[in-house]
C-alpha cells in the first residue's frame, strides 16, 4: 500500500498519461520542451531508449495526423527517486 502523499502523486501523474497523447497539454516544440527535462529519455515498446530530440521530432510528426482513438494505460506504479522526482511506470495499450 502506498503512503497517502505518494498515492496522491500517483493519481496526479497517471491522469496525465499517456502524456504526449493529451494534445490539450500542448503540441508545439516549445510545449514539449517545457514538459521534458534536458536529459529526458524514454523506452519504447521495442525496448529501445530514445532521447529527447528524437521523441520531440517524432511527436511533431505524430501531431500532424488526427488523434488515434483507444489509447489507454494500465498497471500504474510509482516510486520516488528524490524530493519532487518520481518514476511512473505503466503499460500503454
Amino acid at each position: 500500500m502506498l503512503p497517502p502523499d505518494l498515492h496522491a502523486t500517483l493519481g496526479e501523474l497517471s491522469a496525465r498519461e499517456p502524456l504526449f497523447h493529451h494534445r490539450e497539454l500542448g503540441t508545439s516544440r516549445g510545449d514539449l520542451l517545457k514538459m521534458t527535462a534536458d536529459d529526458f529519455w524514454e523506452i519504447g515498446a521495442s525496448g529501445k531508449a530514445y532521447d529527447r530530440e528524437f521523441v520531440i521530432e517524432n511527436l511533431l510528426e505524430f501531431y500532424k495526423k488526427p488523434e488515434p482513438e483507444g489509447w489507454s494505460c494500465s498497471e500504474f506504479s510509482i516510486r520516488q527517486l528524490a524530493e519532487g522526482l518520481y518514476q511512473l511506470n505503466y503499460i500503454l495499450q
